[in-house]
């Protein structure tokens, strides 16, 4: 039976999940987690896109995506394939990467985009990984929680503008959102 045509956007946002074949291992080190950072690098100063929030877990990855001018399925289809390669060089493996297809659901409005952006964040914590989201390294709730530069894809403040106030309350006010209530 052949796939549903995914349904691509371009003005709206997407929250992507990735997992490993058979929930395998997708990062193994810190080294696994920066290529696949560098490839998203790579990948937006040919295909521009932006992510809201992201957090790669050690079997799965979330991102919370925008691409305006390249289809979803496509951008994913590279991410993921280029990935697949690196991973598969690295510890000298053939086959699949990656389960089935990528999961995909359309951010429908600011409510949505919150709340995906809080379960994105909230995902090692939840695993028990870390006590809190910004004692993860491989979220971006770091560029959330400190004013430091963020990489090329970042874009923060689509997020940071629902809220009032100065860049430093935006921040403050978004945290205390990412919180377990």
């Amino acid at each position: 039976m052949p796939y549903k045509k995914r349904e691509y956007i371009p003005e709206r946002f997407y929250h992507i999940v990735s997992r490993g074949n058979r929930r395998d291992p997708l990062f193994r080190n810190a080294s696994d987690f920066q290529a696949f950072l560098h490839i998203l690098t790579q990948l937006y100063e040919k295909y521009p896109f932006e992510i809201a929030s992201y957090c790669l877990m050690n079997n799965h990855f979330h991102l919370q995506l925008r691409s305006r001018e390249v289809p979803i399925s496509k951008l994913m289809a590279l991410i993921n394939k280029r990935y697949a390669n690196y991973y598969n060089t690295k510890y000298r493996l053939t086959g699949h990467v990656f389960e089935k297809r990528f999961y995909d659901k359309v951010i429908e409005n600011k409510e949505g985009m919150l709340e995906v952006s809080r379960y994105i964040h909230l995902n090692p914590v939840e695993a028990r990984m870390v006590k809190l989201a910004e004692y993860y390294p491989w979220s971006s709730y770091q560029y959330y929680k400190k004013n430091s530069t963020v990489p090329c894809f970042m874009n923060v403040n689509f997020l940071l503008d629902y809220y009032e106030g100065t860049s430093t309350q935006k921040r403050e006010k978004y945290c205390c959102s990412v919180t377990f209530n």
